[in-house]
């Protein structure tokens, strides 16, 4: 299903952790809501599209 989400452990030291806690409380997302937004900011500057669009059929 595509809105399945993938569950997994991610550890970080204590001092990114707290900063990321600050900014999803700034922009009023979860911590995990932000992680989520950063990857997908990432993912489309590195793709040049959004990571969630299907992929387009080669000829």
């Amino acid at each position: 299903m595509a809105d399945e989400k993938k569950g997994f452990l991610l550890r970080l030291p204590p001092r990114v952790f707290e900063e990321l806690r600050r900014w999803a409380e700034q922009d009023m997302r979860s911590i995990n809501g932000q992680i989520e937004w950063l990857l997908k900011k990432a993912l489309t500057e590195h793709l040049g599209r959004d990571p969630d669009a299907p992929p387009k059929k080669e000829r």
